[in-house]
């Protein structure tokens, strides 16, 4: 029973995810200088390592996972590559229902 509340605590996070994403775009836009785009790769590779330490590393060290995190959505104001569209309050709460519950039900079981 355990693991089944872990799965769908997964599938929840996940589910918050996709209803967040849904209006977040990332650009690739093609610039003269080979600077203008490293915000990007870094933004996109601090925030998959975040996410990565944050499932993996043990629960002594997971404020590196924050850092990282932290890290990567400011490289991605920084860059101006992410388009922002409206989310409507509907959406925003159901993905924040599927976050908090999600978690709760994969850290707790």
């Amino acid at each position: 029973m355990r693991l089944f509340a872990r799965l769908l605590g997964l599938g929840l996070l996940l589910l918050g995810v996709y209803f967040l994403g849904q209006n977040i775009y990332f650009t690739n836009n093609i610039y003269l200088y080979w600077w203008r785009g490293v915000a990007a790769d870094t933004s996109i590779l601090f925030l998959t390592a975040g996410v990565l330490m944050l499932f993996v590393l043990p629960r002594a060290i997971k404020s590196w996972a924050g850092i990282a995190i932290a890290i990567g959505i400011v490289a991605v104001f920084l860059s101006s590559k992410a388009i922002l569209q409206p989310t409507s309050l509907w959406q925003f709460v159901l993905s924040l229902a599927s976050f908090t519950g999600g978690y709760q039900l994969f850290t707790k079981g």
